[in-house]
């Protein structure tokens, strides 16, 4: 799966994020968005970055990856695109669907399927020292049993 076979299943053409004029995505339809690297050049496996979902594909565009507002996921696309460069290199398409978390599951499931894993910002970021730790042992919180004190005669 890349940017030229979801084109060929009904996604709208890619459009450079950074020219994106807001007029262009619907608003408050739903639907799935696909982000795209546009340098990737021969052929590669694929240049899809991430699919994502929103019942407001422009809500999320401008105000979500372009904007910064949002949760965990949104916050990392706006950051990758803002603060790593990519706002050079990224294009959006999308799909409109009346269930689009399903219809983005569908997608990511068939994506990992031929790729063996899902687009790079799709994928959970690796926790450092994220191996489990050997088990503490366990303390006891009774009190040691005291003696009892003898008296002066």
């Amino acid at each position: 799966m890349n940017s030229s076979t979801l084109k060929e299943n009904g996604f709208a053409e890619f459009v450079s994020i950074k020219r994106l004029p807001f007029c262009s995505l619907p608003y408050n339809k739903g639907g799935v968005l696909v982000l795209s690297d546009t340098t990737v050049t021969a052929k590669p496996s694929s240049d899809v970055l991430y699919i994502g979902r929103s019942k407001n594909l422009a809500k999320r565009v401008f105000g979500g990856y372009l904007g910064g507002y949002g949760r965990k996921g949104t916050g990392k696309i706006n950051s990758k695109l803002l603060n790593d460069g990519y706002i050079e290199k990224v294009a959006v398409s999308w799909i409109l669907s009346d269930n689009p978390k399903v219809a983005q599951q569908e997608l990511l499931e068939s994506f990992k399927k031929e790729h063996g894993k899902y687009p790079a910002w799709n994928a959970p970021a690796a926790k450092v020292g994220s191996q489990k730790s050997p088990p503490k042992p366990k303390i006891s919180k009774k009190r040691p049993a005291t003696k009892p004190v003898k008296s002066a005669p």
